[in-house]
């Protein structure tokens, strides 16, 4: 992926469905912390969605909380994107 240097933002979310309802915040900043999000999420193979809209709502979000209703559905459909390259990822390895 190439570098993009107006991404300033980031929030990272995860979703297990065995510990919570919905997707949580997990880390979330802006400026050098942005930066490293990126990079840690690069460095572990994490897929990552460039959405500022959606990166500004989420910023809203504590650390630790769980998503608001209001954004279920576009959280949801980009975790199915996710899973789909996922999925496509790996049967690539496997061929």
């Amino acid at each position: 992926m190439a570098e993009h240097p107006k991404m300033d933002k980031a929030v990272a979310i995860i979703y297990d469905a065995e510990k919570s309802s919905a997707p949580r915040v997990v880390a979330s900043g802006k400026g050098e912390i942005a930066r490293k999000i990126i990079e840690t999420a690069r460095e572990a193979g994490v897929y990552i969605q460039e959405d500022p809209d959606l990166v500004e709502l989420l910023a809203k979000v504590p650390l630790g909380q769980e998503i608001p209703g209001e954004l279920y559905r576009t959280v949801a459909e980009v975790l199915a994107f996710v899973y789909k390259v996922n999925e496509q990822f790996k049967n690539k390895i496997k061929s």
